[in-house]
């Protein structure tokens, strides 16, 4: 029998590959928070701002306000809209419901201009929808809860199709065979399983929501804008860094008491086993095809219609427009999306990798990936501006906030993927005589590979759509897709709109195709486990803000 290192040597082991993502954490998200905080407190150059100054000033109250407002509508809307959703779809077995399934997944790897652009070019000037129905709801708070339910009720109806999953179909059918009307018997078996799952699935919709700054930044206006579009202008346009400090600090002890509730119910989602899962059924009779054909509707309506608006708009933008799109501009913003989506996307699945390695050897390490989930990129790149002046426009600084905004996706995934892995045959490669690093290239790793890809298309996907850290810390000559749209769209002209949304074509592609290349089956490695099988998180998959 091989040997075995003591639990606290282990740990050690472990915790001595934490070093990188570690000094990652400490020097670009953890020591530019206490710049701000410094910043908050002193006022730096400026007079020191109260703290209590966004509840005290009128316009700020209104802006943290509707900050709050917005997303708790729009969890509402989700929760109103998704249950019925994930109901269909968790109980109904009909042809297309796999692919309904992955097309969920939509949502997550579209950057957020991109959903933006989709929002305008239907409900916006010269919309497709607007136009129409005679409507112009530009200026008004529906498109931002419009595009934030793009966004967002893929994550509710997720989260209630596993949650239904656990449903225990013995007790199910004890309750019908008492008496209780389907009505009762939802409210008695199936609902008080899925409430936790839909709690932790709505904390994540307000986070996204309340820290999101690129839906808020073009369907907001200057009435509806958020506070993360606020602290952009307070930085970029009127210099007063107190005040935006003040403002992020506010943010960030918010985002953080929901980011804590989160934590707790994923704990308490943590590995559960199903048993007797309820059999899904073809609907009989019309109303329950009504039903399905209703619910595929409104999937559509809410998840779809954006997407087919920009492929709409590209499409029939005319031939002058594309020939303007792809001029000299254009090319220099494609090569540096790829490049630096690339440069970022190699140095997160590092961090991801090390990260998730250390994290098996201490559970305070393994929540601390959710830290740039929970401290918005407006905020990073803020604190990253005022702790290295020198540094604001440097490349290596930009592809590292890239990274470590990116990494935590790769970091859960592998920590999943790890946590499944059975023990025994990494015991039996050492007993044969394997080192750990034959043991990890060997055995480990290839069984990861899954996880790793499916971490690294989220992550890929994130970098290519990035947007709040390089409006802040870009030089003009490092235009990426996401600054050019929205330079674009700050000009005049049907022309610029069009070319606007042609770009936004061009970025929705490059996101798919990277995500499909990356996660995409290779034959001859183990696959995810079928629709079934213990589900871990009722939300495994994060989202880009």
């Amino acid at each position: 029998m091989s040997e075995r290192l003591p639990t606290s040597s282990r740990s050690w082991a472990g915790l001595g590959l934490a070093w990188l993502p570690a000094a990652a954490l400490g020097l670009l998200l953890l020591a530019p928070l206490a710049r701000l905080v410094l910043e908050g407190v002193t006022g730096g150059q400026n007079a020191a701002v109260s703290w209590s100054l966004p509840w005290q000033d009128d316009y700020l109250r209104w802006r943290l306000g509707w900050s709050l407002a917005q997303a708790a509508i729009t969890c509402v809307l989700a929760l109103l809209l998704g249950l019925p959703l994930a109901w269909v779809l968790a109980r109904f077995e009909f042809a297309g419901r796999t692919l309904v399934l992955r097309l969920l997944m939509l949502p997550f790897v579209v950057p957020t201009l991109v959903a933006a652009l989709g929002v305008l070019a239907l409900w916006g000037p010269r919309g497709v929808l607007s136009g129409w129905l005679g409507l112009d709801l530009q200026g008004s708070p529906w498109l931002l809860l419009y595009g934030n339910l793009f966004f967002n009720l893929c994550l509710v109806v997720r989260a209630g199709v596993d949650a239904l999953g656990q449903v225990n179909a013995r007790q199910l059918a004890a309750a019908r065979s008492l008496g209780a009307t389907p009505w009762r018997a939802f409210w008695r078996v199936e609902w008080p399983t899925m409430a936790p799952w839909l709690m932790s699935s709505l904390c994540l919709v307000f986070l996204y929501c309340f820290a999101g700054f690129g839906l808020a930044l073009v369907l907001g206006g200057q009435r509806y804008a958020t506070v993360e579009v606020e602290i952009y202008t307070l930085v970029a346009y009127e210099l007063q860094l107190a005040q935006a400090s003040v403002l992020a600090l506010w943010m960030l002890a918010l985002t953080g008491a929901v980011a804590l509730a989160y934590a707790a119910l994923e704990q308490r989602l943590a590995a559960p086993l199903r048993r007797a899962p309820v059999a899904r059924q073809q609907p009989r009779g019309w109303l329950q095809w009504l039903g399905v054909w209703a619910a595929l509707l409104l999937l559509f309506s809410v998840c779809g219609l954006p997407i087919a608006a920009i492929l709409w708009r590209g499409l029939f933008a005319g031939w002058d427009t594309w020939g303007q799109v792809f001029d000299e501009e254009t090319r220099g913003a494609l090569w540096n999306t790829l490049r630096f989506s690339g440069l970022a996307l190699l140095l997160a699945t590092l961090l991801g990798l090390l990260h998730a390695m250390a994290a098996r050897a201490s559970t305070l390490w393994r929540a601390a990936a959710f830290l740039p989930f929970v401290v918005s990129p407006v905020t990073v790149a803020f604190g990253l501006l005022l702790l290295y002046p020198s540094l604001s426009a440097s490349l290596p600084l930009l592809l590292a906030a890239y990274a470590v905004l990116a990494y935590p996706f790769v970091a859960k995934s592998l920590s999943a993927g790890l946590d499944s892995l059975p023990v025994h045959l990494g015991q039996a490669a050492r007993t044969l005589g394997a080192s750990p690093w034959r043991c990890f290239w060997r055995v480990t790793l290839p069984l990861l590979l899954p996880a790793l890809r499916r971490g690294m298309a989220f992550a890929a996907a994130t970098a290519l759509g990035e947007f709040a850290v390089t409006l802040f810390l870009s030089r003009p000559e490092w235009a990426t897709l996401t600054t050019l749209i929205y330079q674009r769209l700050g000009r005049p002209g049907a022309a610029n709109l069009d070319a606007a949304f042609l770009l936004a074509c061009l970025l929705m592609a490059l996101a798919l195709a990277a995500f499909l290349l990356i996660e995409w089956p290779l034959p001859g490695h183990p696959q995810p486990p079928p629709e079934g099988a213990p589900v871990r998180s009722a939300t495994s998959s994060p989202h880009h803000a």
